[in-house]
């Protein structure tokens, strides 16, 4: 069994994504309070394995009946940071459940993220896509001969880095897609540490809800721009409409990491800046030009994924391109009026701390560690509908 201790009263993130990942049936009990696990929790776990029980009232019960709890299953205890959920684990672990503290809490369990290799295209050597399942977010590392460059990476690029070391290559430039509103870029962080290129287009690096300029390091890429590493060449295709910068990225003319562009289940949505009407119109003219424009045998690899459903049978999330022009809601229309009263109809709110994030992605707030993490908590709200 994959579940397994990682010291007399834990598991690690890692180890707990690996056995949801390969199936087992892990129950959850989070301690923290309702508010707080709506805001984000372990999603990946079914309903019926799911419990929400305060740790002050945890630690009255004693009988696992009176908790829902399957003794045959194992059990992951989890609160905020990993500390309040230990002495509750060892509890249950009292009343007969193999109970174990998630190591780190929500907090390291949102910054989580799963390593998967995609099939290269020609120009590549290794292709990886890494799954922060927390978040429900994908970037990917692009190795070609001994350089390397990131796209999309999360606050914390360390498995990146160590990705393109085993490959034998050195990260020569790192790009976002967009400027993320769920969650906090690790790109400028990044190319700082290692003295190499940021690539955003700049019509992302302000901020949108008032227009104030970012204060961003990075080098400037627009439609037909090219991105040079080893023997390859990434195509950047201006693709507006989720953000005004938007970007599609291209390899070898079929592989595209489409960032909330195009996911696997809808696109992104248009109205988190507050002009949904006339980024609607963008994001339209970008659906039409790539409905027209791209090959139907094109790998779509998103920035985001909404649930499960939207996973390949190795469980990566990615898709033909053709395929999606069947199985898309987003991509049928056939008018600009249906599409744009689809988009209106699945609006929806979105939470406040995007606003936050995405200042602190162009450069205008700093936070530490702690509030990064608060602002991060939840899956992202990034697609139309839910996606």
């Amino acid at each position: 069994m994959t579940f397994q201790a990682s010291g007399p009263t834990e598991i690690t993130p890692a180890d707990l994504a690996r056995a949801l990942d390969e199936g087992e049936p892990v129950q959850v009990v989070d301690v923290r309070a309702p508010a707080r696990v709506a805001a984000g929790r372990i999603h990946q776990v079914p309903p019926a394995q799911f419990h929400n029980i305060v740790g002050s009232q945890l630690i009255t019960k004693t009988d696992l009946d009176e908790i829902g709890i399957d003794p045959r299953l194992p059990v992951a205890v989890v609160c905020g940071r990993g500390n309040d959920s230990r002495p509750l684990a060892d509890h249950l672990a009292r009343l007969g459940a193999s109970a174990r503290s998630l190591r780190g809490g929500m907090a390291a369990w949102m910054m989580h993220v799963v390593a998967r290799d995609l099939a290269p295209p020609p120009s590549l050597d290794r292709f990886v896509q890494f799954d922060r399942l927390g978040k429900g977010a994908l970037g990917y590392l692009l190795v070609s001969g001994d350089e390397a460059i990131v796209v999309d990476p999360p606050r914390d690029g360390g498995e990146y880095v160590e990705a393109a070391r085993q490959a034998g290559a050195r990260i020569v430039a790192v790009a976002d897609t967009h400027v993320h509103a769920d969650y906090i870029s690790g790109a400028p962080g990044l190319a700082r540490h290692l003295g190499i290129p940021y690539y955003l287009h700049p019509a992302d690096a302000v901020y949108p809800y008032d227009g104030t300029p970012g204060r961003l390091d990075f080098v400037p890429v627009q439609h037909g721009s090219e991105i040079t590493f080893g023997r390859a060449g990434i195509g950047v295709e201006h693709t507006p409409g989720h953000t005004e910068g938007s970007l599609t990225y291209v390899v070898d003319g079929t592989t595209r990491l489409t960032g909330d562009f195009v996911f696997v289940a809808s696109v992104g949505r248009p109205d988190l800046a507050g002009r949904a009407e006339a980024w609607t119109r963008q994001l339209w003219a970008s659906v039409e030009s790539a409905k027209r424009r791209w090959p139907g045998e094109a790998t779509i690899c998103p920035a985001h994924y909404a649930s499960d459903r939207e996973r390949r049978a190795d469980r990566s999330v990615a898709a033909r391109f053709g395929d999606l022009l069947e199985t898309n809601p987003a991509l049928r229309f056939a008018d600009e009026a249906g599409f744009a009263a689809w988009v209106l109809g699945h609006q929806a709110s979105f939470p406040d701390v995007y606003r936050q994030i995405k200042a602190v992605n162009v450069g205008l707030l700093d936070v530490d560690e702690a509030s990064a993490d608060e602002l991060e908590v939840g899956r992202n709200e990034c697609a139309l509908g839910g996606a």
